[in-house]
This record gives structure tokens, sequence and C-alpha cells, in this order.
């Protein structure tokens, strides 16, 4: 199959860089030609026509990623498309059915039946889960059982996989010889790989067989998502030599495959205090020629569990300000419990919040719709204000349960509203979008 990337390289503008066009209000040869470099990714699996295309990369929207998936604790597959359909409700972008429990085809592809979303996976789950199953044991996973898995996964419609080309026997020497870590591995995929490593003292077989990995993937154009199984879990870990290690051969894969004519995506960084993020996401483009950054978080404190999602959302709006592409949600339940639907919800929302927060600040030109809410609030417009917000339906509830006597004010100030007498007092006279000139009185 030609690929997005071979696609623009020979100068062909396709269906699906002109879809990602006109969603971004760019032109179709801008898409173009940042796909021909690696810098924009389109995630669009043949095999699901219905479903949506997205872009990610340079110069586009910051995405927004929601992780789903049953656990061995919690398997339950109505909850899970469920939670798929919660996630496109509240304007994720991309999905990543992440089940480590019940049966994982069966899963995977009732919640591709059941959403428009691209959606992507982690292979290592399910061939580490499945071998357990038959084997008791992990390490007798077999590298073939592992390759025939990714390509019927990809089959199924998956439009990217996270798989962690990254880890060798050179990463785990760096963290055995740095003394292992304050916060642990915190990567399942990453982790269970680095133990199959360990047990069977083989090379991992996604790094040692990357080019058959970049072909399964270009057979289906789905994009590889170098998988951060070094991550940093704890921000005391953040850029140790072992996550450093990772992310530099992660950088190095990426521009390797491109040269195979396969879509890719880096992955990082995991807990990270806030003033390392710039650094980080400064790094991952450099190193890999500016290749779609897929940001895990980050998180910048590690005691905030139960309002994870808050701190996620700092951290991803400094990370979207900085350039990163696509960034996955974090729930409140991140780090104590299998997220639920009320979670799903919360952490879409917050998540969109960070990366449109991130937006302005990278793309100053995108912020028309800030101040035209700003002017619908001056001007005590609170109907046009609504079609403004990114989440109306909480702030009409809101301000609902709690109305004011006079429809042009709120409860929060009453008569002592200050934009009211704003506007007494400077004789304001509106004229489209600006303020005439201000007459003083007496």
């Amino acid at each position: 199959m030609t690929t997005q990337i071979e696609y623009a390289r020979a100068n062909t503008i396709t269906a699906q860089m002109e879809a990602v066009a006109r969603s971004e209000g760019l032109s179709a040869e801008y898409i173009r030609a940042k796909v021909a470099l690696g810098e924009i990714v389109i995630a669009n699996n043949p095999a699901r026509p219905h479903q949506k295309v997205v872009g990610i990369g340079t110069g586009l929207r910051t995405k927004v990623n929601a992780s789903i998936g049953a656990s061995s604790d919690i398997c339950d597959l109505a909850a899970e498309i469920r939670k798929a359909q919660i996630a496109e409700e509240e304007g994720a972008d991309t999905l990543m059915e992440l089940s480590a429990g019940g049966d994982l085809d069966r899963i995977r592809r009732e919640v591709l039946a059941n959403t428009s979303l691209p959606v992507g996976n982690v292979p290592l789950y399910q061939a580490f889960k499945e071998t357990s199953r038959k084997y008791k044991n992990p390490a007798k996973l077999d590298p073939e059982f592992l390759f025939e898995l990714i390509e019927r996964q990809l089959a199924d419609g998956l439009s990217f996989m996270a798989i962690h080309c990254g880890i060798n026997q050179y990463t785990i020497e760096r963290l055995r010889k740095q003394g292992f870590r304050y916060g642990g591995l915190a990567s399942k995929g990453g982790t269970f790989m680095v133990a199959w490593m360990d047990a069977t003292g083989k090379e991992n077989p996604l790094y040692a067989q990357f080019d058959r990995v970049c072909g399964l993937m270009k057979k289906h154009d789905a994009i590889l998502s170098l998988g951060n199984g070094i991550r940093a879990g704890a921000i005391h870990d953040s850029h140790d030599r072992a996550q450093m290690a990772e992310m530099i051969i992660n950088c190095e894969l990426a521009e390797l495959g491109r040269e195979m004519g396969c879509q890719m995506m880096v992955e990082g960084p995991g807990h990270v205090p806030l003033d390392e993020i710039a650094a980080n996401i400064q790094l991952e483009k450099r190193m890999s020629g500016n290749a779609p950054y897929y940001v895990l978080g980050p998180l910048p404190l590690d005691t905030g569990a139960g309002y994870d999602h808050i701190v996620a959302a700092i951290g991803a709006a400094n990370s979207a300000r900085h350039g990163a592409d696509l960034i996955c949600y974090i729930t409140p339940a991140e780090h104590l419990a299998l997220p639920n639907e009320d979670d799903v919800r919360e952490g879409v929302r917050a998540t969109r919040l960070a990366v449109r927060i991130g937006d302005v600040a990278k793309y100053p030109d995108r912020r028309e719709g800030e101040k035209q809410a700003a002017m619908a609030r001056r001007d005590m417009r609170w109907d046009d204000l609504q079609r403004h917000l990114l989440f109306p339906d909480t702030a009409q509830a809101i301000r609902a349960a709690r109305a004011p006597e006079a429809s042009d004010t709120c409860t929060m100030c009453g008569d002592f509203c200050a934009m009211k007498k704003g506007m007494e007092v400077f004789h304001a006279d509106i004229a489209g979008d600006k303020i005439a000139p201000i007459t003083p009185t007496s």
C-alpha cells in the first residue's frame, strides 16, 4: 500500500490531506509538504472508511487522545464502549483501546465498531496477556506471535500503534548503572518487555526487527508511535540516563522509519517538572527531525492523586505551548483505579482546556474565539457567550441553578456588577467588535 508520506513525496495531494486541510483551515499544499517531511502524520486506516481523518503535527491544532480499556479486575465491555462514545462526544480527537483483561480481540473490535475516532493500542498488552494465559509465564512470549498479533490488530482497523522499539539492552544497562529509579517503571508494555529481555537474555525483537515493524505498519498505512517504555514515573526520574537513552534511540528510529515510507510519531515523557517541559520538547523535535510528539501527561507533580487530571492539564498546557502535537489525557482516577465514565468525561474536558490554552499561546493569530467570548461577557450578552465557550452546557447549568434577579448580571456580583458599571461610566458605543472613542463625562 502507498502510504500518505509516500504520496506526499510524489507531490500527490490525497483526499485525507484535503480533509485535514479543511478541518484546520490550512492549504492542502501545506499539509502535503509537511507530511512529506514527516512533520505531520494522518491517522486514517483505510480498513475503516467511516472514521474521522485526523492530522497530527506542525502547524495544526494540538490534538487530545483519550485512553480506555478493561483490566483484569474490572472487565465490562458495555462500559468500555460507553467510555469510547463519551470520549468522542466530549471532543477527543483519537482513542487508545488499552484493554488488558477479558476477550481482547472482541473488546477491540467492538470499540472500533462503536466510534468514528481513529483508534490506537499497545500490542504488547495483548501479546504478554495471552502468553501469560497460555504458559503462566509472560517470559515465554514468542516474537513470531507478537508480529502475527500486530498484523491481526492492524487488519481490524487500528490507525496507530504505540510500539516499544526504543527499549534495547543498552537502555536497560543504563537503568542498572544508575541504580534503578525513585518512581520505578511506569509503562506496562515497556516493563514487561524489559522483564522478557532480562529473562531470555535476548534483544528486544521490536528493535532488532525494526524494518519488519515498519513493513507491517506501511501495509495498513498506520502510524508507528514509538512507545516510551522507559518514561519517568516520578519527577525525580525525569531526564535520567535511561529515559534519555530511549529518547535518542526513538528519535533515530523515527528518521529511519520515515526513510522507509512509514508515518512516525515519538512518545514521551511521563512525569516531568514544569521547568523541564520546554527542554524535553525541544530535544525531541531537534533529534527527530521535527517528528510529531505524542505527550503522555506530562505530570509535573507526584502528589496530586485524585486530581491528576488538573496536574496533567497544567503540564499539557505547557507542552502544547512549546510544540507538543498530541496529548494523552489523564483522568482523576490516574494512579488510583480504572477510570469510569465520569472520569473519562472529566479527563477529556480538562485536556481540551489545556491544549486550548497552549494553542492560544503557540498560535497568537488564533485568538479570535477568546476575544469574542470576552466581548460577550463585557456586554453581558449571555446567550452569545454560551456559543463561544468550550463547555456551554456546564456554564448554562451553573447559571440556571443560581439565577440572578436581573437577567443581565450574575449572582457573583448582582447589582455590584463591574461590567455593567464600566459600560455606564464610559458610555461605550459598541460598533461591531470595536468600541467608539470615549467622551469623558463631568
